[in-house]
């Protein structure tokens, strides 16, 4: 083992991709998956066992399919010394128990959240919010800036999964409100590529509200009212009913609507959309 050898656990596509960009580096890789055929063509050591491969280098790099798996791979593997860089997708309290485990175990953990596509690792395209040890980041932080932008936000192991957790609700909400989308404009003859570009146009024109929304949320003051309960509430029944009649309902529009109601019936119709958030 080198103190700059570099571990590799899960051959999936990211973990490939990781691999990869070590071996683009120059770096001294040794690679583990349980279907070794996964390791074909990489220039890289294959390990036997995991705990071959862990016991090869300084840094450990675990790409598995989910936390389950991450932990079923690390029990028994003795990691004394090591530093544990887990970009397994999972949820904060995940992190947390597997930084736990490590730290009983003698190895230091630092928790990652992938913003790229496997192809872009390595690129501009990619970037990688960190947490958990702070010792991690700065001795390997070299290694972790060839796979992308870093940003370390501090030694809370589960904040990284924190920040990614409410990252990918966004995402997929916006996801799910485009398919909606397309789905209404098809139901009156539009196709999806002459929707886009005027939504895309709409929904850029809506990131100062956004701003607007986080600065009320965060001071939890919801009096401005520019874009009030009471009129988003008139609004959203409009929407679904629209929807409903043209056979396409969400119940995506429903649950929202539902947060809306809750604030009205409150007595708080004249105040901020934002405030919305309170019915979680």
């Amino acid at each position: 083992m080198t103190s700059e050898a570099i571990t590799v656990l899960g051959l999936g596509n990211l973990g490939r991709a990781l691999a990869e960009t070590f071996l683009r580096a120059d770096r001294a890789v040794t690679v583990w998956n349980r279907s070794a055929a996964k390791a074909e063509g990489l220039a890289a050591t294959v390990a036997g066992t995991a705990a071959d491969a862990v016991a090869a280098s300084g840094l450990v790099v675990v790409a598995m399919l989910d936390h389950q798996a991450a932990q079923q791979v690390l029990t028994g593997v003795d990691v004394r010394g090591k530093a544990l860089v887990n970009l397994t997708s999972g949820t904060p309290g995940d992190a947390r128990e597997l930084a736990g485990w490590a730290a009983a175990n003698g190895a230091e953990y630092l928790h990652g959240a992938v913003y790229a596509v496997p192809q872009t690792i390595g690129t501009d395209a990619s970037s990688i919010i960190y947490s958990g040890s702070a010792v991690v980041h700065e001795q390997w932080q070299k290694s972790l800036a060839e796979l992308g932008k870093v940003t370390f936000l501090g030694d809370d192991a589960g904040r990284a999964s924190g920040y990614d957790v409410a990252i990918l609700s966004g995402m997929y909400g916006l996801l799910g409100g485009f398919l909606h989308a397309t789905a209404l404009a098809r139901a009156n003859g539009i196709e999806a590529g002459e929707l886009t570009p005027m939504l895309l146009s709409w929904l850029t024109d809506l990131q100062p509200a956004l701003t607007m929304f986080a600065g009320e949320i965060d001071g939890g003051s919801y009096a401005g009212g520019e874009s009030s309960l009471a009129m988003n509430q008139s609004g959203l029944a409009t929407l679904i009913r629209a929807a409903e009649a043209q056979g396409v309902p969400f119940a995506g529009l429903d649950a929202f609507k539902a947060l809306v109601d809750r604030q009205v019936a409150e007595g708080r119709g004249e105040e901020s959309l934002a405030r919305a958030v309170e019915s979680f």
